[in-house]
């Protein structure tokens, strides 16, 4: 999954300082995407005023499935820089190929983790007799020093666990209770996806320095002392050595996603994450002329199968800042 939407906004996220503690809901939006397919996401990154937590950058739950399509959808091959693109598929499964060779299928429980470093391009297709399912695509903004390193995919298929009494923990990237992903990340973050028992109350220790937020994917959730349903990012802010997690409605699944506040200025648009309009339309530009020297073909595929980029906008990419409120009495 990626943003394909037609007409893309343009944001550049401006860099942020420790932002303390908080307690803010930002709902996600529906984003359609893939025309007569009638496929929809939910995106609760970036936001309008929060673009990024940690570097943690775009978040989608999708749903492969619709009524005229069961067994999901297929995207074509398109470009991606400057990003980390992480792919946790929760029901069904998917066929991914990319351009530096990769052709694997992911189910759940597994992780695709693709670097696109200076340009990469991918597809995602349904695998013959399975749906797509559901699940989240996340983007990993690289830091300046690593954003034009060159591209690389992995695959994660053995990912590492923690519990607590009542909780139970996978590590999708960094370290979260004891327990720290193989997934390479360049800066300092941790995404893990927490299943919450029926009646359970656990206390989370967090790490002080990183921003977190919470997105409930099923059930009720009550951190602290603020009810958090499906459907919305729970900002949280920083400087918080723990989280205390209460099941409010027989169970509750949700991810949990923090890193240290990015530090740089960041300039996204389309599946693109730069510095500048410039940069910007230099990889529009490169994919539109088919140059295999940044974006390679792959494999399987047919030149009349990219999806062409979107016209950019009629005015210079502008700036888009933080305005995050100020936290809950």
């Amino acid at each position: 999954m990626s943003d394909l939407e037609p007409r893309p906004e343009e944001a550049l996220c401006e860099s942020s300082g420790r932002p303390g503690p908080r307690a803010e809901f930002f709902p996600a939006r529906e984003v359609p995407l893939g025309g007569v397919r009638g496929v929809t996401v939910f995106r609760s990154l970036p936001q309008r005023d929060l673009p990024t937590v940690g570097a943690w950058c775009f978040l989608d739950h999708f749903d492969g499935g619709s009524p005229a399509n069961p067994e999901g959808h297929d995207i074509d091959p398109h470009p991606h820089i400057g990003l980390q693109t992480v792919t946790w598929p929760l029901d069904g499964r998917i066929r991914h190929r990319d351009s530096v060779g990769s052709d694997v299928e992911i189910a759940p429980g597994q992780l695709n983790l693709m670097t696109s470093g200076r340009g990469i391009a991918h597809s995602e297709y349904r695998v013959p007799g399975h749906i797509s399912g559901h699940g989240l695509q996340l983007w990993v903004a690289l830091p300046d020093e690593s954003r034009d390193i060159a591209p690389h995919f992995e695959q994660h298929r053995d990912l590492p666990e923690f519990t607590l009494p009542g909780l139970h923990g996978v590590v999708l990237m960094g370290t979260l209770g004891g327990a720290t992903s193989p997934a390479r990340a360049y800066t300092p973050i941790v995404g893990a996806d927490l299943r919450l028992e029926a009646g359970a109350a656990v206390t989370l220790p967090l790490n002080p320095d990183f921003e977190h937020a919470v997105l409930v994917i099923a059930g009720g959730l009550r951190v602290d002392d603020t009810d958090v349903a499906p459907g919305s990012l729970f900002y949280l802010g920083s400087d918080r050595e723990s989280l205390r997690l209460h099941d409010s409605a027989g169970g509750a699944h949700l991810l949990l996603l923090g890193g240290e506040p990015f530090g740089e200025d960041l300039v996204m648009w389309w599946n693109f994450v730069a510095r500048s309009h410039e940069e910007i339309e230099q990889a529009r530009n490169d994919w539109e002329k088919h140059d295999v020297g940044r974006f390679a073909d792959i494999a399987g595929h047919t030149p009349d199968q990219r999806i062409p980029a979107p016209p950019l906008p009629g005015l210079h990419l502008k700036p888009r800042k933080r305005r995050c409120g100020v936290p809950h009495e």
